[in-house]
């Protein structure tokens, strides 16, 4: 493993951990991976494994940075924004904070009525152990860690986590999350909240960017943004995106919890590792192709984002950015008919991954 190249924005952080008064006292740092031409880097943190910058040149050869963040760890740790973070154990909602596996009732730390993202103190508010780390040549790579205890949030037993973000030729980005349940079954759905804004972060709303979604159904929802448990046909609703269509002409049309916009999983068409969206910003002539291996993607498209100070002093408003989380389906926990989120001790390990392929 590379020397740990820490950016001068490290630094150290006293955190109790839940299973007792001790302190643990880790290091959490800024890690850059480049490739070589040095026109295509992302920065990633160990705090909650975010991914803090994606760098991509536009048409005219421009760098901008196209995802939404922030200029330093302490807001990251401090605020409450998944910018970029590894959301788990289980990404999404749970109705009421609970299920039933193998006969017994689990009850999770709720927060309100639901848990969403895994909990309070899901994997993006925790620090993730660097396992290796090669910021340059022709696949710079970093590999990040995590232990998830029995009974974390209210979830069963240990779980061993890593995710790999990599860089390739000419302009791929992969994502790469394996989960190992140790001594109890467990449900298991972990998801990237990156924010993405292909004209740059600071350069206002993603109205006019094009978004392809390679779905013909999708899970409606309630009041409560919990799926019904029908998994419906696009076709003749606003959410059919299967044409490459300009967000700003549908994003009055839809809404979650009450707020207009996109909010909602779709179920992706196919399976294994294929396509799962394509956005585009005609303004800068950047494109990005997502492909993953998981039977959902949650199309969110930041319709409660609210004057928030991030990177450069850029106040990021109401759409501001989509994220494209790709994912299994939502309370699938509590939805027999979704496929299965249950990770077993020495049966299959979790495994989900992300490429996201940049053109311009």
């Amino acid at each position: 493993m590379a020397k740990a190249a820490l950016l001068p924005v490290t630094l150290l952080l006293c955190l109790a951990f839940a299973r007792g008064a001790d302190a643990a006292r880790k290091t959490v740092g800024v890690y850059e991976l480049k490739n070589k031409k040095g026109d295509f880097s992302i920065k990633v943190t160990n705090w909650g494994a975010t991914l803090m910058s994606v760098i991509v040149p536009d048409s005219k050869g421009n760098l901008a940075d196209v995802v939404l963040g922030y200029d330093t760890l302490a807001e990251y740790v401090d605020v409450s924004s998944a910018f970029g973070t590894v959301v788990g154990r289980v990404a999404n909602r749970i109705a009421n904070g609970s299920f039933v596996l193998d006969g017994k009732t689990i009850h999770l730390n709720k927060d309100g009525t639901t848990v969403l993202h895994g909990g309070h103190r899901g994997f993006n508010k925790v620090i993730w152990t660097v396992k290796e780390y090669v910021p340059g040549g022709d696949s710079p790579y970093i590999t990040l860690y995590y232990h998830s205890f029995d009974g974390e949030q209210g979830f069963p037993g240990d779980l061993d986590v890593y995710v790999t973000y990599q860089l390739s030729c000419p302009y791929q980005l992969s994502a790469r999350m394996n989960a190992t349940a140790l001594n109890k079954a467990t449900p298991v759905n972990l998801a990237n909240h990156a924010y993405w804004n292909l004209g740059g972060h600071g350069s206002g709303d993603v109205l006019g960017q094009l978004l392809q979604v390679f779905a013909s159904r999708y899970t409606p929802v309630d009041r409560s943004m919990i799926p019904t448990g029908e998994v419906a046909p696009v076709s003749g609703t606003p959410y059919d995106l299967r044409a490459p269509t300009p967000l700003g002409s549908r994003i009055k049309l839809v809404s979650g919890a009450g707020m207009a916009g996109f909010d909602i999983n779709y179920a992706v068409d196919g399976a294994g590792l294929r396509p799962v969206a394509r956005l585009r910003d005609p303004a800068s002539g950047r494109a990005m192709e997502l492909w993953a291996d998981q039977p959902g993607v949650q199309l969110y498209t930041s319709n409660w984002l609210s004057n928030v100070k991030g990177k450069g002093g850029v106040v990021y408003g109401q759409y501001g950015a989509v994220c494209l989380e790709t994912q299994g389906f939502p309370d699938a926990v509590n939805h027999p008919n979704f496929p299965s989120q249950i990770v077993r001790p020495g049966g299959a390990a979790y495994r989900h991954d992300m490429l996201f392929k940049f053109s311009f």
